[in-house]
């Protein structure tokens, strides 16, 4: 929540349940706002386990592995599949930078999305999308990139964040009530929204944003589908 780039991690085992293992702190991501669940492994002594499934139940984490649950040590070392939690952090702050841009230019919300190792897409309330609007979706997403704005989180109380001018488009209302505190990823100076998932820290990051694909979901509803190329010179 506060540190994607955490790639291994040590913790204590609490429970196993059939294939499931609950530990006592994670860094994989269960999935959530169309972002899916991390993968990768658990080492526990000389057993290798890999996580095929991460899900979350009420506060809890839980980490499905397809290797038997068998004298395992109280300890484990966790490790996560960088290559596929990198990619899903370089498009889910592509999204974010491209519902900014949609949203400052034509006033239009999001209504779905979801995010692939390879591509991501958006849906919004926009009825036009002619070559001339994408092409300017395109440039000034692209824009946002290259000025390399820091992308930060961070957390406020419920009772401010519906406060927050900036906050109002991302339905804080609609945020179960018990949820107390909310999570705001605030590309600086462009854009900020409550969100759940993992982001890079820079826009630069994300590299290049191309529209590959447009759909037509509705009187009102418009899809927008990216791809991203890695600028030259970034490493993660």
């Amino acid at each position: 929540m506060s540190d994607s780039y955490l790639k291994e991690f040590d913790s204590q085992i609490r429970e196993t349940r059939d294939q499931e293992i609950l530990l006592d702190s994670t860094v994989f991501y269960p999935g959530g706002g169309g972002q899916p669940q991390d993968r990768g492994k658990l080492n526990a002594g000389a057993a290798t386990l890999s996580v095929v499934e991460v899900r979350k139940e009420g506060d809890e984490i839980f980490h499905k592995v397809k290797e038997p649950l068998e004298n395992l040590p109280a300890q484990v070392h966790g490790v996560l599949d960088w290559d596929m939690r990198y990619a899903h952090m370089r498009h889910h702050t592509a999204l974010h930078i491209l519902s900014g841009v949609v949203y400052h230019q034509f006033g239009s919300l999001v209504t779905g999305g979801q995010i692939y190792t390879d591509r991501a897409r958006l849906d919004f309330d926009l009825e036009d999308l002619n070559p001339e609007r994408l092409a300017k979706i395109e440039n000034e997403a692209n824009k946002v990139v290259q000025e390399a704005r820091p992308v930060n989180v961070r957390f406020f109380s419920r009772d401010e964040a519906v406060n927050i001018d900036a906050l109002l488009r991302t339905k804080i209302n609609l945020i179960p009530p018990n949820v107390k505190q909310i999570r705001v990823v605030d590309i600086e100076g462009f854009d900020a929204q409550a969100d759940g998932g993992t982001h890079v820290r820079n826009t630069k990051e994300v590299g290049r944003i191309r529209i590959t694909k447009t759909q037509n979901k509705g009187k009102m509803n418009r899809r927008i589908e990216i791809a991203l190329d890695m600028l030259p010179g970034l490493t993660t």
